[in-house]
This record gives C-alpha cells, sequence and structure tokens, in this order.
C-alpha cells in the first residue's frame, strides 16, 4: 500500500509532466499555425491519445486544440488583412486555411 502523502507527490509529478507537454503543444501550435496540424498529430507527438490531449488541453486552456489553433489563425488572419493589401484567400491560404470556405463567419 502507498503512503498517501507518497501517492499525492507522485500525482502532483505526473500533472506537471503532463502540463509541460501540453504547453509544448500550445507552444507548437503558435509556431505552427500555418502548417497542416491535426489533433492526431499533435497528441502522437505528445506520447498521449488524441482524446486525453483534447480533455487535458481543454481543462488546461479553456478550448479544444482545434479551436486554439483555428483562433491563432483568425488572429493572425485578421492582422494580415488590416495591416497588408492582400486579399481574403491570399490571407487564407497564408494562415493555413485550405480555402475561405475553412474561415469561421466566412
Amino acid at each position: 500500500m502507498c503512503h498517501p502523502a507518497w501517492r499525492r507527490a507522485r500525482i502532483a509529478a505526473q500533472r506537471l509532466r503532463d502540463l509541460a507537454r501540453l504547453r509544448r503543444v500550445r507552444d507548437r501550435i503558435d509556431r505552427e499555425y500555418a502548417r497542416p496540424l491535426d489533433v492526431e498529430a499533435l497528441a502522437r507527438d505528445a506520447g498521449m491519445p488524441a482524446g486525453q490531449l483534447s480533455r487535458q488541453f481543454r481543462d488546461a486552456y479553456g478550448q479544444s486544440p482545434y479551436a486554439y489553433l483555428m483562433t491563432r489563425r483568425v488572429e493572425r488572419a485578421m492582422a494580415l488583412l488590416r495591416h497588408g493589401d492582400r486579399g481574403l484567400t491570399e490571407v487564407c491560404l497564408a494562415v493555413g486555411c485550405a480555402s475561405t470556405a475553412t474561415v469561421p463567419g466566412d
């Protein structure tokens, strides 16, 4: 039988490892938002099942990995449209959306 304090310490250590993995996933999305990314690939690289990644990511950051990715893409697209002379289609492609049909609200 495990001592309760040892068990709590082990759980806390696992939680820290999980948070570090989630941070790496979030940082990768921030860096590579314009590249093709999907939850399965992100989860595989993080060493956890896709469902677990989605659940833990939502718990930590308040939205799913896919929603976070789309938020980054939309924010970048808005900045490019505000400060540039690119059209909507060109901006969509620049931020990783396959077409304007994949832009939320389009």
